[in-house]
């Protein structure tokens, strides 16, 4: 054990407080550690202050300092000195321990705007793809569009070329509404939806309008039918917004100041596609049509959702001198107030969270990358590694440890519990085909139902479904057809969910590391009320001596006095020494 501290409420008296607020922050540090004093010292208007700590309380092996933080600013930094008898000093941050000094990058902070709607710390989100999730009756009389290729629910997918995007299945919103009970069997209690507003594509980020539900999908009228039937069983709806671009074809193109648009006329896009041209938020215009309280695009919408996961959020309002980012996010969260807003970030979010726009991110880095390298297969052939021009590397238990702190020390605890982790997305190559093994399946799964941050599961994991890139991830669910599902899986997907669901530390609680090496991690999440303990092993090995007993409640035995050597397996225990 070394000394510790997260954002937690076994370590911060309140995770929302107000500007003039002093909070209460605590430090656990073990008897023999050799620490005589404990120092917290924020930076109230970039000046260091330090506030003495005094000794709160004792345990057997262990000693809890206790210090007072005024929240300043917005956003209050805070770290801990730590003195030894000698007057030798080591720093606590959001990284860990050590004896050099370091920058305020990975400082804790405590954050004073808005806190993220209560109930969304609470989920687990289901993504649905809605062209391939299920179709309903109605859909089977619609005129299939002209850009597309007609498909049988059962043809397989075009996982690569210029009909990837223009394979249409059919899927609508009442079909979604005809399977709520698979996801409330699921435990799942938020839906997201990728983009449902009319476009020439089966994945809909190029829009052609936002002022309509697609007609394909049922339209507003279906929207509303599943919003209702959603809330009626407790489960939120959130929608997908492209705030950085449109679709060629939209007809806001004609009026170029809404764009970005060079000295030869040509329309800046993303990434260089034609068809994504690149909205302009240095035009008041365009911002009035999103932000409108009555009528806006981000506004009107939430008669039916409950928030948006914002689509590029990272290159939204960013092209060259251009930086309105920060001011786009602020404002959408300002039109939307109770909301949700979650910005897609596929690398390094860090920079454009712990402000007053985006609640949380897309936890591509700090989650679904290093596991990736710790659980995949031995012979995964993939050639990228989400968006890394390598293939996906092999790291142990130390490097993926690593990896996660490097990013969750960067912001704050509320950001990053109110971030998504995820396996994988309809952008990427499916979980199952990255490990292959479904022992190392649960694991991954396991990991998402118990580490900080919201689950996040695309539709079809549960059954197994497989992927080798984002357009092949997108096959349709094999409702017909049962005989293909992993039911297995399906089992260990809706167990751990209900876990999660049924135990307040693994929504709430702390992270504190009990043991890594290459092929273990083991960890505690803890409340005041709570402390559990979680076992995730890639393969077997040598059980690890552990001073500790617990009643198991998933995936083997009682906890007595090792973690157990099998593998893989995921396992979890409540302890009461």
């Amino acid at each position: 054990m070394t000394p510790h501290h997260d954002g937690s409420a076994l370590y911060v008296s309140d995770p929302a407080p107000d500007l003039g607020d002093t909070v209460t922050v605590w430090v656990r540090v073990p008897a023999g550690a050799g620490v005589s004093m404990v120092w917290a010292r924020s930076t109230p208007d970039g000046e260091p202050r330090f506030a003495m700590s005094s000794v709160d309380r004792e345990a057997p092996g262990e000693v809890w300092w206790r210090a007072e933080v005024e929240v300043h600013n917005p956003v209050t930094n805070y770290r801990f000195l730590l003195v030894d008898a000698a007057g030798r000093y080591r720093w606590l941050t959001g990284r860990g321990v050590v004896a050099h000094d370091v920058s305020d990058a990975t400082d804790f902070r405590l954050v004073a705007y808005p806190p993220p709607p209560a109930w969304h710390a609470d989920s687990v989100v289901y993504q649905i793809f809605p062209d391939r999730f299920a179709r309903s009756a109605a859909a089977r009389d619609r005129q299939v569009p002209g850009w597309a290729i007609p498909c049988a629910w059962d043809d397989p997918v075009i996982g690569s070329g210029p009909q990837t995007p223009i394979q249409f299945y059919g899927g609508d919103l009442d079909g979604i509404a005809g399977h709520l009970d698979h996801i409330e069997a699921l435990g799942a209690n938020a839906v997201y939806l990728t983009p449902i507003f009319p476009a020439p594509s089966n994945h809909r980020y190029n829009a052609s309008s936002f002022d309509q539900v697609d007609p394909l999908l049922g339209g507003d009228a279906a929207l509303h039918r599943l919003a209702k039937a959603l809330h009626d069983r407790g489960i939120r709806l959130i929608g997908d917004l492209t705030t950085n671009h449109t679709g060629h074809t939209h007809p806001w193109v004609a009026e170029k100041s809404l764009y970005y648009v060079d000295d030869s006329g040509r329309y800046e896009a993303w990434q260089g596609f034609p068809d994504l041209p690149k909205l302009n938020w240095g035009s008041p215009e365009l911002r009035r049509r999103f932000l409108d309280p009555a009528d806006g695009v981000a506004t009107r919408w939430l008669r039916d959702l409950d928030g948006w996961r914002v689509d590029v959020a990272n290159m939204t309002g960013r092209l060259r001198g251009d930086d309105y980012n920060h001011e786009v996010a602020a404002a959408l969260r300002a039109a939307v107030p109770g909301a949700l807003l979650l910005a897609e970030h596929t690398h390094d979010a860090t920079g454009d969270l712990d402000r007053d726009g985006w609640q949380g991110t897309m936890n591509h880095a700090g989650f679904t990358r290093p596991l990736w390298t710790w659980l995949r297969s031995p012979d995964l052939d993939l050639s990228h590694f989400l968006g890394v021009p390598v293939p996906v590397p092999r790291w142990g238990g130390p490097a993926v440890l690593a990896t996660m702190r490097e990013f969750a020390a960067r912001v704050s605890w509320r950001s990053l519990t109110n971030s998504w982790n995820l396996l994988g997305s309809h952008d990427t190559p499916r979980i199952r085909t990255v490990v292959r093994d479904p022992g190392r399946g649960e694991v991954a799964a396991g990991l998402l139902a118990t580490l900080p941050g919201v689950p996040m599961i695309f539709a079809g994991d549960e059954l197994g479904l497989q992927g080798v890139n984002g357009e092949d991830a997108r096959r349709p669910m094999p409702w017909a057809d049962r005989s293909t599902w992993d039911t297995a899986t399906l089992h260990r997907y809706r167990a751990l969910v209900g876990l999660r669901r049924a135990q307040p530390a693994l929504r709430s609680g702390g992270l504190r590391i009990e043991h890594v090496d290459e092929d273990v991690l083991a960890f505690w999440r803890e409340t005041p009320a709570q402390r559990l303990l979680v076992l995730a092993r890639r393969a077997s090995g040598a059980p690890v001596p552990v001073p500790h007993r617990g009643t198991n409640l998933y995936g083997g035995a009682a906890l007595d006095g090792y973690l157990p050597g099998d593998g893989p397996t995921l396992q979890v225990w409540v302890v009461a020494d």
